[in-house]
């Protein structure tokens, strides 16, 4: 059985992104040379998430605004942790869309369904953040 590790790190411009990273894990399956297994994709950050959907734009919109109603960014005075933050929401942002996925690899490609692709979603960003993508198989 072989492993391979690797950190994927975004510079994120604005407070909340969704980004398809997709083409990056794929990159990572081909380096491992891993044919069979499963991969592991967790965001490193207590405010981003990583999960899967389709990649399609009204559907990023419809979750920003979903988060947005469930965990309102503003007014900062709402939330018990926002002392000096003012990132309250983006923790219960992340706690909804998840932390990470797992995803079979089989013949040495990723196991998605027709639509599915994985997202990097960022709810405090303007810095540097980090994914970690682990493979076992053989």
């Amino acid at each position: 059985m072989k492993s391979y590790r690797k950190e994927l790190w975004f510079e994120v411009s604005k407070r909340r992104e969704l980004i398809n990273i997709t083409p990056l894990v794929d990159e990572c399956l081909t380096e491992s040379g891993i044919k069979e297994g499963l991969l592991l994709c967790n965001a490193m950050h207590i405010t981003a998430s990583v999960f899967i959907n389709d990649d399609e734009a009204g559907l990023h919109r419809d979750f920003e605004n979903w988060l947005e109603e469930l965990a309102p960014e503003k007014p900062y005075s709402r939330y018990h942790h926002n002392g000096f933050e003012d990132n309250a929401d983006a923790h219960l942002k992340r706690t909804i869309m998840g932390r990470e996925v797992v995803v079979a690899v089989t013949d040495g490609k990723l196991d998605l369904g027709p639509w599915e692709q994985i997202f990097y979603g960022e709810f405090d960003g303007k810095r540097r953040k980090r994914v970690l993508v682990k493979i076992i198989g053989d």
